[in-house]
Parts: structure tokens; sequence; C-alpha cells
């Protein structure tokens, strides 16, 4: 009966998606509605969205079962984020907007040159991409495991009809369809996270001042370290980490720059980059929240908890809370995770077409849009691709390494904008992008190093080193090349 219900529920939900698809793409399904959704998305709409492409599938599993791990820990992350948000608003969107830019990479040609605008797309494209198919194929195999398993349905094919689905209803209008998809599946997914956190309140079974009381006093939500600089828990390591990381994942990726960039005015993208930060930090308390409980309800039931943190909240979904929190929960995951997967598919094809292809430059808008379509189709087919190359190697040590190879990618753009925003030096195109290949190779092997000899591993400390290498070689590399003029 469970299987029934969740197929009619995921059938429904699609179907609303669709109709938003045609109701959005009527007036306009050209490029710049594609890309730019012509400039008029609401700021509000873009706030509520943004958070939905921000918080995956993934997040939705694993921030819970940090709580036995980290405790609160993580809110020291999210604390930084807010800062970082702040950054963004005050720093990269002036220049996005007295720019008017497409995509923003395209800032790194006009700075640089054509090879560092290359580099930068580039390091986008394979990061987000093997990314969001990562994120799918987790989310993937939880629907595989607790719907389709019981329908005798082949993972593979799971795999084609979730991409199929993204695709129907972005291949149109792009962004400007996301826009407002994105933002009725991060209600969705809010409503669910809520309504599951009532639901395990009435599983604890006592009075909600006393639950909060033992939360309050339980080491579960403590949430600041300062007594072990060497912890990764260490409040600064956490705190500045959470500053720089939504510079760059957020104010250096096109995918999350997309949809402020669709705001009609400056003052409005900022505004809506406050109001994002603020519930962005709201949100995650509320997922901690969620996972303190469970710990909770799993001590005074006596529950054997799973081995791996993110196996938390599928197992209480799927064994202890019963129907509605089942059927919720796999609402909230494919919620979060489309509104993930749709933003980034969206943001791959802009910025292929614009940044590697030049649609823009093409006379011929029907030529032009054309071609938007095949390149939207590619990476539509790429995810299905990566994803059964997931599913064949089996091993979630590998998806961990490719999540830690990919925040490495972000690194190299943290140090390209920073040369450029802050120095008036000039870099050798033809350098950069060897610079940019060499220094997460290098971060990537002083952190095998580090651990084997010295025992330390690096944290999300590792982007602002990764960052820091990449400003010194550009900085070394434009000296010499002043003095050679």
């Amino acid at each position: 009966m469970q299987s029934y219900s969740v197929l009619i529920i995921i059938a429904v939900y699609f179907a609303v998606l669709l109709l938003i698809s045609h109701l959005v793409s009527r007036k306009s399904s050209g490029n710049d509605a594609f890309f730019r959704a012509n400039r008029q998305s609401p700021w509000w709409v873009v706030a509520i969205g943004m958070i939905g492409t921000s918080i995956s599938g993934v997040t939705f599993v694993s921030v819970p079962g940090m709580v036995r791990e980290v405790s609160f820990g993580y809110m020291q992350m999210v604390l930084g984020f807010f800062f970082g948000y702040v950054v963004i608003a005050k720093v990269l969107l002036p220049l996005y907007y007295k720019l008017n830019l497409t995509t923003i990479y395209t800032y790194l040609e006009q700075r640089f040159g054509k090879r560092t605008y290359k580099t930068g797309a580039s390091f986008f494209l394979l990061g987000k991409t093997i990314g969001a198919s990562a994120r799918l194929y987790i989310v993937a195999i939880i629907l595989q495991q607790t719907v389709f398993n019981a329908w005798n349905v082949p993972f593979w094919v799971t795999v084609c009809c979730t991409v199929l689905l993204i695709w129907l209803y972005t291949h149109r209008s792009g962004i400007k369809t996301v826009i407002w998809t994105d933002t009725i599946q991060t209600l969705i997914m809010i409503s669910a996270l809520v309504l599951i956190i009532f639901q395990v309140m009435k599983q604890i079974n006592l009075p909600t001042k006393e639950i909060f009381a033992a939360l309050r006093n339980s080491s579960t939500t403590d949430i600041f370290v300062f007594d072990d600089w060497q912890s990764r828990q260490f409040f600064w390591k956490q705190f500045l980490s959470g500053v720089f990381i939504p510079i760059v994942m957020t104010g250096l990726d096109q995918d999350m720059m997309q949809k402020n960039l669709t705001i009609r005015t400056l003052k409005d993208a900022q505004k809506n980059m406050y109001w994002y930060g603020i519930m962005f930090v709201l949100i995650n308390f509320l997922f901690l929240t969620l996972g303190a409980m469970l710990l909770m309800l799993a001590t005074q039931n006596g529950i054997v908890l799973p081995q791996t943190s993110d196996e938390i909240l599928p197992l209480f979904a799927t064994q202890y809370l019963g129907n509605t929190v089942y059927v919720l929960f796999i609402i909230g995951i494919i919620a979060a995770a489309f509104s993930s997967a749709d933003s980034a598919l969206a943001a791959l094809t802009t910025s292929f077409s614009v940044d590697i292809l030049g649609v823009e430059k093409l006379n011929n808008e029907e030529k032009a849009v054309k071609l938007r379509r095949k390149i939207h189709i590619l990476i539509s087919l790429s995810f299905i691709v990566i994803i059964l190359i997931f599913k064949a190697i089996n091993d979630k040590s590998v998806i961990d390494a490719i999540y830690t190879i990919v925040s490495y990618t972000y690194g190299p753009l943290l140090g390209l904008y920073a040369f450029g925003l802050f120095t008036k030096r000039q870099a050798n195109d033809k350098m950069v992008p060897y610079i940019a290949v060499f220094s997460p190779i290098f971060c990537y092997t002083l952190n095998l190093i580090s651990k084997n000899y010295w025992g330390y591993a690096f944290g999300y400390e590792l982007l602002m080193l990764n960052g820091l290498i990449t400003f010194a070689l550009l900085f070394v590399n434009g000296k010499f090349l002043l003095i050679d003029k």
C-alpha cells in the first residue's frame, strides 16, 4: 500500500511541476528566458527557491545525522555562511550587475583573457556535473530502496525516468521555469521537515516544554568548540570556512548566481541574498533539531542506530515513525533533490552554451535556441551516465572522495576572482590553466602527506589554502609578466 501511495504522490507532484512549466513557458521560451528569465523575477521568489537549490536530498538525510557525530557543531559553519552571503551581496553582485552578465565567468575574460575565461567555466562545468550527479545518485538509491524495489523496477529505469522528468519541465524556459518550480519545491520541502518534527515529538510522548528542556540540557545540542584547535570542529576553522564556502560555492557558482541575475535590480538582488541567508540559517537549525529529537527517541525506545549517520533519518522514516512520516520523508527528499538538480541542469546548459560554444554571439536566434536545446539533452544524458557509473562502482568511499575532489575545483575560482578583484595586476593568460590545475593537485597531495606523517587532516580550510595558492601563483606570474613588458 505504501508503494502505491508514494507512486501516486510522485505522479501528482511531477504533474504540478509540468503544469507550472507549461504556464511559465507559454509566452517566452527563447534563450533570454532560459538564461536570464527576461530579468523579471521577484526577489522574494528567488530567495525561497535558492533554499531548495542549496539544500539537496543529501542534505535532507545528512544534516540530522550529523548530530550524533558533532552535536550542533555544524551551526558554527552555518553562522559563517550568513556573513559569506553578505560579502556576495556587497562585493560580487554589484560587479555582476555592472557588467550585465549572463554567466558570471564572462568577467574572467574581460579581466584576464579568453583562456582564463574558459578555464573558470570548465572548472565549474566539471565540478557541478559530477557533484549534481552524485547528489542525484544518492537520492535515486534512497527512492530505489524505499519505493521502486517493491515494484521490481531496475535502477537504470529509475534513473532515466528521474532525469527525463527534470528535462521535461526545464527544457523550454530553463531558469525562468526553475525559479517558480524551485519555490514550490522549497515550500514543500520545508513543510515536510516541519511536519516530520511534529510527528517525532508525538512519538517521544512528552510535553513540548519537557522535550525542549531536555534538548537544551543535552550534549547533543552543544554548538561551540573553542578548546581544541586541532579538532575539525574548532570554532574558528568552522566559522571562517563557513564565510568562504558560500563566497565560492554560491557567489562564484553559476548555478546559484544565475537565479540572482534574473532579478531586475541590484538592490532587489541584494535583498534576496540577505533574506536567503537568514532562512538558510533557520532551516539548518530545524534539521539539526530533528536529528537531536531522533537521538532522544532512539534512547527512549532502545532503538539500535545504524553505523552510518546518513542512514539514521531513513531508518526512522521507513521503520519506526509510521506511514505519515514515510510519505513526508519521500516527498521531502524528492523536493530537495529536484530543486537542486533542475537548477544545476539549467546552469550547466547556460554555461556550456554561452561560455564554451558562444551561443549569445550567434546572429540567428532560431539556430541559437536549437543549439541550446541539444546541449540541454547532452547534459541530461551525462547525468544518467555518471549516476550509472557510480552505481557500478558501488563504493561509498569513492563517492565521498568525489565530493572532496569536486570541492577542490572551487579553490582556483576563489583565487582567480580574488586576484581579479583585489589587485590591479595582469596575469599571463596562457599560464592560468596550468596554475588552476596545479593548485588543487598540490592541496590534495599536501593533505595526504599531512595525514600520513603529522596525523593532521585538513578540513574545509583546504578550500582557503587552495585559493591562496592560486592567488600567490597568479601574483608571481603577473609580476614577471609586468617585468617582461
